[in-house]
C-alpha cells in the first residue's frame, strides 16, 4: 500500500513566470499550481525592470595572481584593459552575490530578458579575440578541444558547474585574427555557438571609424561578416563592438556603413554597436533606450573612482533592473509609468 503525502511547499519561480509556484506532492505524484504574484511580492523584492542593465566589457585574461600586477587590484595593465584570471573569478563571484544573473546580449537588445524574480540581468562582453579568452591547449580522443581552465571560457565554464542558476553565457567580439589560433579557430567557434556564448563583429583590423572613408569602413564590417558567414553561417549576431569606440556619435558619416551595406557582393546588417562607455545602460522598456550605440562599463578596479566595477555598481544599489520573474510581463513602480517605451508589445503591470 503507498504511503499518501500531502506537502504544500510555495517557491517564487525561477525565471519563468510572475507567479508563486505551490507545489503538492501527493500520492506520490507533483501537481504544480500557480498563484499570481501580490504587490507584497513586488514590493518585497523591489521589482524594477525600467531600472538599468550593466553591459560589462572585458579584454583579455591573464593566467596571473593579483600580488603580480603592478597596478591597483586585479589590472594587468595601466587602464585596466587586462584582468588577471583571479580578478575575473572574484567579478563573477561578486556579481552572483550581489543578485545578478547572466543574459545574452541579442536578448537585451531585443527586449527579452527572463531573469528570476527578484534578481537582475548582467551581461559579459570580450573585445579583441584574444587567444586567453578560450586558449585550447589540445584535441583530445575524440578531436573536441581541449581548454585552459585559467582562460576566460574555462573559468566561466567552472562557474556553469558551481551556479548552475547563473545562466553563464557570453559575447566575444573578433578580429580578422579570430582567436590567434589558426589550428583551432574554426574549432573554437563552432564550440562556442554550441555552448551557449555568442560571437559578434569588432571590425577586420580593430580599425579607428575616424580615420577611415566609407570603402575601407564597408570592408572591415563587411569582412568579418564574411568570415563568420563561412564558418558559423547564421549562427553569429549582428552587433558590432566598435574598437576605441570610435566613431563616438550616431551622426558620423560612417556609422551608415556600420549599420548597413555591401562588401564582396555580401549584404550585411547591423542591428546594433557597442561603445567603450563608463556606465550602465537602460532598460530596453525604457523611453530613453536606444539599441544602437550602447554604453559598456569597463571591467576594472580603481578604488571605488572614475567608473570602476566598485563604483559602477554601487550606483546600481539604487537604480538596477529588478526583475519580476516573467520575460512576457513588464512590472514596474507607479511612479515611472511615465518612464515607459510605449510601443513596448507586452504585458504591462504597475504596482505602488
Amino acid at each position: 500500500m503507498k504511503k499518501i503525502i500531502s506537502l504544500l511547499i510555495i517557491l517564487l519561480l525561477v525565471g519563468c513566470s510572475n507567479k508563486v509556484e505551490e507545489k503538492v506532492i501527493e500520492n506520490e505524484e507533483i501537481i504544480v499550481e500557480e498563484k499570481e504574484l501580490t504587490i507584497e511580492d513586488y514590493q518585497n523584492n523591489k521589482v524594477d525592470e525600467l531600472g538599468e542593465v550593466p553591459i560589462m566589457m572585458y579584454h583579455g585574461i591573464h593566467n596571473k595572481n593579483n600580488s603580480d600586477t603592478e597596478y591597483i587590484g586585479g589590472n594587468v595593465d595601466k587602464n585596466g584593459y587586462q584582468r588577471t584570471s583571479e580578478a575575473f573569478r572574484n567579478d563573477l563571484e561578486f556579481y552572483y552575490s550581489q543578485g545578478y544573473r547572466m543574459i545574452r546580449l541579442t536578448d537585451y537588445v531585443d527586449g527579452n530578458i527572463d531573469v528570476e524574480l527578484g534578481k537582475s540581468p548582467i551581461i559579459l562582453t570580450f573585445d579583441d579575440g584574444l587567444e586567453n579568452n578560450i586558449k585550447v591547449t589540445g584535441l583530445d580522443e575524440k578531436g573536441n578541444i581541449i581548454i585552459d581552465p585559467n582562460s576566460a571560457v574555462g573559468i566561466l565554464e567552472s562557474f556553469k558547474e558551481k551556479y548552475p542558476d547563473y545562466n553563464i553565457t557570453a559575447t566575444f567580439f573578433v578580429n580578422g585574427g579570430l582567436f590567434g589560433q589558426e589550428e583551432y579557430n574554426e574549432k573554437i567557434l563552432k564550440w562556442l555557438v554550441e555552448n551557449g556564448y555568442d560571437i559578434g563583429n569588432h571590425t577586420y583590423s580593430h580599425v579607428d571609424f575616424t580615420d577611415v572613408d566609407a570603402n575601407k569602413s564597408m570592408e572591415q564590417v563587411g569582412r568579418i561578416y564574411e568570415l563568420l558567414d563561412s564558418i558559423i553561417p547564421e549562427k553569429y549576431v549582428n552587433i558590432v563592438a566598435l574598437p576605441f569606440g570610435s566613431p563616438y556619435s550616431l551622426e558620423h558619416e560612417n556609422m551608415q556603413y556600420i549599420f548597413n551595406s555591401n562588401y564582396n557582393n555580401h549584404n550585411y546588417q547591423t542591428k546594433s554597436t557597442l561603445r567603450v562607455g563608463w556606465k550602465s545602460e537602460s532598460s530596453p522598456y525604457h523611453i530613453n533606450f536606444n539599441p544602437k550605440f550602447l554604453k559598456r562599463i569597463r571591467a576594472y578596479d580603481n578604488n571605488g573612482e572614475e567608473f570602476d566595477i566598485k563604483m559602477n555598481f554601487k550606483l546600481l544599489e539604487s537604480t538596477r533592473y529588478i526583475s519580476d520573474g516573467d520575460k512576457n510581463i513588464i512590472a514596474i513602480p507607479s511612479s515611472k509609468s511615465e518612464l515607459l517605451n510605449n510601443n513596448i508589445q507586452k504585458e504591462v503591470k504597475t504596482y505602488q
